[in-house]
């Protein structure tokens, strides 16, 4: 067991020049070389974190922004003494864990004489993390395996290339998610989401903010309360929904469940798997499927127009259809409570 501590060094402390880590040069910088590290817990107040993977050992950055005031008004001293003063920093290694922690003593309601402590980690791409953050942005790259648990209350979240289990949450920040192939469940309360080039079970859910899916390939659940969805190129099982926004869903293979309660839904199917079910409480749906596939066709609205039906055994009403298409098939329900169904075949 090896434990180191450190409560920022003097010898390599620079004097902070912004609060965005990669905009200066590190107050502190260690280095733990090939000392095995397998799990990782990051903890502070007001700084950003991240976490990249990388093949030459482990080594941890310190970032210190001081109030909101130009750098230059303060000296490495000056901060020096302040940490010493008003913070808990504990930097250290124990049973292949690394631990970074800044915490202030006490509250401090003077928040011009308030620090950032940011923390960025280089470390093994086979590793666990815990890591939360009251006010800054949260990014993870290049790890292959593990479980990463991470939460800022009001940052950003930024994922790349990153498999295992990601587990994330913001309290009003926007997430993005690019390049993963792990289990995904990413949560805020008032941002946007952006998902691209992702495989395997995600479950992201927005309160506030808009969905953009571009190349997901799993079992996709995304869900918002007051935005947009907007999907291209997804394939899988995709469940898609808004209490209040459009929804717009191109290319997409698979079976698909989607519904709004407030605004229209376009869908272009490019294949079809075991399953299709849409529903509007107030708007338009758009539907195109692939021609010439069997289909159990279940539709009800104010207004449907469709191209001809041809193989169609069924019945054909002025506000639904109901029956098989060219023998029957995936099953095909659409709803438009008070809108209009336009169903096409290419």
């Amino acid at each position: 067991m090896r434990k180191l501590l450190f409560i920022l060094l003097p010898v390599i402390a620079m004097q902070a020049r912004g609060q965005n880590p990669g905009a200066q040069q590190p107050y502190l910088t260690q280095n733990f070389g090939k000392e095995a590290v397998r799990n990782i817990r990051v903890e502070t107040t007001g700084g950003n974190i991240s976490v990249q993977g990388v093949d030459e050992g482990t080594r941890i950055e310190v970032y210190v922004w001081a109030g909101n005031k130009k750098s230059s008004e303060y000296s490495k001293e000056a901060i020096k003494k302040r940490i010493d003063e008003d913070y808990d920093l504990n930097i250290s290694v124990v049973n292949n864990q690394l631990i970074a922690t800044a915490k202030p003593k006490k509250k401090n309601g003077n928040w011009n004489s308030t620090l950032s402590i940011s923390f960025k980690v280089f470390t093994s791409r086979n590793v666990s993390s815990k890591l939360v953050t009251s006010g800054g942005n949260i990014s993870l790259s290049d790890l292959e395996e593990g479980m990463q648990d991470f939460t800022t209350s009001g940052g950003n979240l930024e994922i790349n290339h990153v498999g295992g289990t990601i587990d994330g949450v913001t309290s009003g920040g926007n997430i993005s998610v690019t390049d993963t192939k792990a289990k995904v469940e990413l949560t805020t309360s008032g941002g946007n989401i952006n998902a691209t080039n992702c495989e395997g079970e995600q479950k992201l859910s927005t309160s506030g903010g808009s969905l953009h899916l571009s190349r997901l390939k799993g079992k996709i659940k995304a869900v918002t309360s007051g935005g947009d969805v907007q999907g291209d190129q997804v394939s899988g099982e995709l469940s898609a929904s808004t209490s209040g926004g459009n929804i717009d869903l191109s290319n997409i293979s698979g079976s698909l469940e989607s519904a709004t309660s407030g605004g229209n839904i376009r869908v272009s199917m490019k294949t079809t798997d075991k399953y299709l079910t849409l529903s509007n409480s107030g708007g338009n749906i758009d539907l195109q499927l692939p021609a010439g596939k069997g289909y159990d066709l279940k539709l009800q609205a104010d207004q449907i127009r469709t191209s001809t039906l041809t193989n169609f055994s069924g019945d054909v009403e002025d506000h639904s259809i109901k029956g098989k298409l060219n023998g029957g098939g995936i099953p095909v329900t659409v709803h438009a409570n008070s809108g209009s169904i336009n169903l096409t075949f290419l």
